[in-house]
């Protein structure tokens, strides 16, 4: 039997997340957008919840729980109703760390993992994207030459989440005819950060591009050392990621529209007694909530690692990118004229969920 009820473990976990998200990530979730930064105070109170540190093995220095994606896809969700760009920040070394754990050698493992087994907030980030309208995180440029038992690498990453502070970046380049995942030090020769970019959403969120400059590594580097690893799993995984962050910030904008529709008076009446307005909302909620199954169903494959995870997150990735869109641009309408000031945060909305539409490599489930 097939039941969509969560577990006691669950429950606590989304409701301690839900008050977190509206206590912590809400009333800061502007100031952060206009000034382009997120406190680190906020960071540090993150660290404390243990999103990273608990789900690495207790033989690396970590907690040792067992990790569940659909867990984590759950907490997502919460993050992301707290704030897109919050959320991504809250969970930006587990991308990185799950890799590790899913893909990477016991030596990558021991030498690795305790860097974020401590108490302040560590950060290593993956660099999957590239610039360009055709660019293809599956079928990167960016490309490893062999070169005696290592590897040099050449090429450009961008859109790197919190870049600018990151111990490691995991580059994904083209590897004789596969694809293939390195783990490069920030302070690696020939390897330049660049300055913060400016997006057009999560503006809150730094993220930096990186050029290698025939940078050299040792065969160490390459993730999972001569076996290599699946670089589609770890696609997988973020898009799961980033689908369950919008599922999140779609059922914020819905939950902010409904009072507003019941307040606001048009004609002597509520605009909630619209049909245009309230079949809107109902077809709204529809959405959020076929996203979310969509959502759980991938991060469960991806967990499993079940043979058709690759299709299932790209058409879930598919999906709850349109929709949210559509849910955003909703939002903006349903305030009319409003939607478009500041004085609502359904503009940024819009632009974050925008922008977290066409990024990859952000979170992982």
């Amino acid at each position: 039997m097939i039941s969509f009820g969560l577990s006691e473990e669950q429950e606590l976990i989304r409701d301690t997340l839900r008050e977190f998200a509206n206590e912590a990530m809400r009333p800061i979730a502007r100031d952060c957008d206009e000034t382009a930064q997120i406190p680190q105070d906020f960071l540090d109170s993150v660290w404390e919840l243990g999103l990273t540190n608990t789900q690495i093995p207790e033989q690396y220095g970590g907690g040792g729980e067992e990790r569940s994606t659909v867990t984590n896809a759950i907490l997502l969700e919460e993050l992301g109703f707290g704030g897109v760009a919050l959320a991504i920040a809250a969970t930006a070394p587990n991308a990185f760390v799950n890799a590790i754990i899913d893909h990477g050698t016991d030596e990558q493992k021991q030498a690795l993992l305790p860097l974020f087994c401590g108490e302040k907030f560590h950060v290593a980030s993956l660099a999957v994207l590239e610039h360009g309208p055709l660019a293809d995180p599956a079928a990167p440029l960016t490309k490893a030459e062999p070169k005696g038992d290592g590897f040099v690498l050449s090429g450009k990453k961008g859109w790197i989440v919190m870049g600018d502070r990151a111990s490691h970046f995991l580059v994904v380049a083209r590897n004789n005819g596969g694809v293939d995942a390195f783990i490069v030090p920030s302070d690696a020769e020939g390897l330049t950060i660049g300055e913060p970019e400016k997006n057009t959403g999560l503006r809150g969120l730094t993220t930096v591009s990186i050029e290698l400059e025939r940078v050299s590594v040792g065969p160490e580097a390459k993730l999972g050392g001569s076996n290599g690893c699946n670089v589609r799993a770890i696609l997988d995984a973020s898009r799961a990621a980033h689908s369950a962050i919008l599922v999140g910030a779609c059922r914020g904008i819905l939950e902010f529209c409904v009072p507003y529709t019941k307040d606001r008076i048009a004609f002597d009446e509520p605009i909630a007694k619209k049909q245009s307005i309230a079949f809107r909302l109902a077809e709204m909620h529809i959405e959020v909530e076929a996203m979310r199954w969509m959502t759980w169903k991938t991060a469960s494959h991806v967990g499993q690692g079940h043979e058709d995870t690759t299709k299932q997150a790209h058409l879930t990735r598919q999906y709850v990118s349109e929709k949210a869109m559509w849910i955003a641009d909703n939002g903006i309408q349903v305030f009319g004229g409003h939607g478009f000031i500041r004085e609502y945060p359904v503009e940024m909305w819009f632009r974050n969920v925008r922008t977290l539409t066409v990024l990859e490599g952000l979170a992982g489930v």
